[in-house]
C-alpha cells in the first residue's frame, strides 16, 4: 500500500515554518551581529522543526493501520485512536479533516498571528464508533464532544482519512474493498 505524503502532511504547518525562518534570522542577528551567523541560525532552527515533522510524519506512517473487512473499515493510529465506520453507515466519500494541532490562534498584541491548519485528505465520511485513548489534549477532547450524534444509534459523525495512508486509495485494493461493498460511493 503507498505511503501518506509528507506535503500533504506538512501543508498546514508550511505558514508557521515560513515565519519561524525570519524570527530566528532576526535573534540570530541580534544575538551575534554577523548576517552570515543570523542566516545559519535561521536555517538550522527551521531545520529542525521539519526535522520533527519528518519524525512525526514517519511514525504517523508506520503506525497507523487500516482494516478492512466484510463489516466495515477500522482505522487505528499510534496515539490510541480507533475509528471503525460499517459499511450501511457509511455515507460519502469526501475530504476529511484531520487536526494533528490546537486550531488555538498563537499571537503577541501587534504582531504576527500564526495557527496550524487540519490536514485534509479524501476518505470515508459517516455514522461509527470512535476511541480514543486516555490521555489526550483538553482541545481535542472539547473538540470531539461537539461532534455531532446520531440521536437513533448513538454513532458520532466521524471521517476515516484513507488519504492519509495512501493518497490514491481509490485506485487500489482499498478502493477495490469500497467497490465491493458499497459501489454507490465511488461511481
Amino acid at each position: 500500500m503507498g505511503r501518506g505524503s509528507f506535503l500533504a502532511f506538512a501543508a498546514p504547518f508550511l505558514l508557521p515554518l515560513l515565519l519561524f525562518f525570519p524570527v530566528c534570522l532576526l535573534l540570530g542577528g541580534i544575538l551575534t551581529g554577523s548576517l552570515a551567523w543570523a542566516l545559519v541560525i535561521g536555517a538550522a532552527g527551521t531545520s529542525a522543526l521539519v526535522g520533527v515533522l519528518v519524525v512525526k510524519h514517519r511514525r504517523m506512517i508506520a503506525g497507523t493501520v487500516v482494516r478492512f473487512s466484510p463489516r466495515g473499515v477500522e482505522m487505528a493510529d499510534t496515539y490510541g485512536f480507533v475509528l471503525r465506520l460499517d459499511w450501511p453507515d457509511v455515507q460519502r466519500v469526501d475530504v476529511v479533516e484531520s487536526r494533528m494541532a490546537s486550531p488555538r490562534t498563537i499571537s503577541r498584541p501587534g504582531g504576527v498571528r500564526v495557527r496550524a491548519g487540519a490536514m485534509r485528505s479524501v476518505g470515508l465520511v459517516g455514522w461509527g464508533e470512535r476511541e480514543v485513548p486516555a490521555r489526550m489534549p483538553r482541545w481535542m477532547r472539547d473538540h470531539l464532544a461537539r461532534v455531532p450524534v446520531d440521536p437513533h444509534t448513538g454513532l458520532q459523525r466521524l471521517g476515516i482519512p484513507l488519504g492519509v495512508v495512501d493518497p490514491l486509495w481509490e485506485r487500489g485494493r482499498m478502493g477495490d474493498w469500497v467497490r465491493r461493498h458499497r459501489p454507490d460511493l465511488l461511481a
